[in-house]
């Protein structure tokens, strides 16, 4: 059995709707960031966090990869072309769409208010919308990395989700297109019911 340490408004609903799709039992054990029921397992706080037989897990990516490797589904063979792409189109995600959304955040409530700079914001939202179409024109399959869904289509859902939130507008009606397609699979569904 799983235990998920962080709750659905966090990155880890990407490592809950990983678990969904695998069909695998865990636990969700509601945490915030520095919640001393995580901080008595992993001190940084930080969520999501995995517990698997006494050990723990962090980062969402690391953690639905793990996942994926070790139930040999939502992901390409390590050692493969394919699986180079997949990670490619991963890293990309982060490296241009969850970092500059985790800015924002940083710049609206993370960060101690004498610490933010609002005005950065207009800037990371423009950023984001290039971003975007840059990344929605490298996609030329059914799924983000290739023909079949997989962990990099969660991380990228997640993250077009949260730009809704964020107010991080985008005008790619390719990737509206897709995160409405994602957020009709039935994992997905059941995750956000768990709100």
């Amino acid at each position: 059995m799983y235990e998920v340490f962080g709750s659905i408004a966090s990155r880890a609903f990407r490592v809950l709707w990983a678990l969904e799709e695998l069909g695998v039992p865990y636990t969700l054990i509601h945490a915030k960031p520095h919640d001393p029921v995580l901080t008595a397992i992993y001190p940084a706080g930080k969520v999501p966090a995995l517990k698997v037989d006494d050990q723990i897990i962090t980062d969402s990516t690391a953690i639905m990869t793990y996942l994926a490797d070790k139930h040999g589904a939502l992901i390409v063979p390590a050692g493969t072309i394919e699986r180079a792409q997949q990670d490619a189109i991963t890293h990309a995600v982060i490296d241009e769409i969850d970092a500059v959304l985790w800015a924002g955040a940083r710049h609206s409530f993370v960060l101690p208010e004498e610490r933010r700079v609002p005005d950065v914001k207009p800037s990371l939202k423009w950023e984001f919308d290039r971003n975007i179409h840059r990344l929605a024109d490298r996609i030329t399959t059914p799924f983000a990395a290739g023909e079949t869904f997989t962990i990099t289509d969660i991380l990228l859902t997640h993250c077009l989700n949260w730009a809704v939130g964020a107010k991080f507008e985008h005008t790619s009606d390719k990737m509206t297109a897709y995160a409405k397609e994602m957020r009709a699979r039935d994992a997905f569904k059941r995750v956000r019911a768990l709100e």
